[in-house]
């Protein structure tokens, strides 16, 4: 399974997420510490992508494993930004392990990341998948589960649904149309992170006006809290909710929790 991260808060060094800390995502790339379903490190290519103060978000991906890349400690140390998405990958066996199969997908404003796996792919999600246009099929960034969970969520939210109802209905429709998947997705739009924990870990720390989320904590400190299973999470710097995800069709209110030291 693969680790990802997203953070919204104060503008900091892409090398602080990425390799500083004791347990970044770097580290985590060959040291993790939960790979529930299968793979012993997160070899299969990586990606960061950052927003800048002006314009749509930049991304730096490589098809090769992160701690092999000479030039990414240099641009995460001089790189600044108040919102990162980043991912490495561990590919499921028989998928391509190419760049564009590495997260963050990318459209507009929007970035995009999925730690897991969808059970049965491909014949399980072929019928969701052909509700989608045809161009969108033809245009997927790699023949990959996470691809088309992004171009699911990507199309919810061209006809106007909210991110959070977007990433909440997608997991929703896969989850029943491929039981057992684990679907632990990150979105951001620069403002707003939204993500899911479904059979895979995710943990959240906030601070000082800020909110990061990770697979994995980054270090030790006590201000990491971990996501329960089964719930979306929607962040901005300033709030927390916690919703916990009902099947398809169902809702429950939502828990709002307020950031600030942890």
């Amino acid at each position: 399974m693969c680790r990802h991260l997203a953070y919204l808060g104060p503008p900091l060094p892409l090398s602080a997420l990425l390799v500083d800390p004791p347990h970044s995502l770097l580290r985590q790339s060959w040291a993790p510490r939960d790979m529930r379903g299968g793979g012993t490190v997160n070899a299969d290519g990586f990606g960061v992508g950052w927003y800048p103060q002006h314009g749509p978000p930049v991304r730096y991906r490589r098809a090769v494993p992160i701690w092999t890349d000479d030039t990414l400690p240099l641009l995460a140390a001089t790189t600044v930004s108040g919102a990162v998405l980043a991912a490495v990958r561990s590919a499921t066996v028989g998928m391509p392990v190419v760049e564009t199969a590495a997260a963050p997908f990318a459209d507009g404003p929007w970035l995009f990341s999925m730690n897991g796996a969808v059970a049965g792919w491909p014949d399980s999600v072929a019928a969701t998948a052909a509700r989608l246009p045809t161009r969108d099929l033809l245009t997927l960034d790699a023949p990959t589960d996470a691809a088309l969970l992004w171009a699911l969520v990507r199309h919810r939210l061209r006809a106007g649904a909210t991110p959070a109802d977007a990433v909440g209905g997608t997991v929703r429709e896969v989850a029943a149309a491929a039981p057992g998947s684990r679907l632990n997705l990150l979105f951001t739009d620069g403002h707003l992170l939204v993500a899911t924990t479904v059979g895979h870990a995710l943990s959240v720390r906030t601070a000082d006006g800020s909110v990061l989320l990770s697979s994995e904590p980054l270090d030790d400190g006590p201000g990491w809290r971990p996501v329960p299973d089964g719930h979306l999470v929607v962040a901005t710097t300033n709030r927390l909710d916690l919703t916990p995800m009902q099947p398809q069709g169902e809702t429950s209110p939502v828990r709002p929790e307020p950031t600030g030291r942890a």
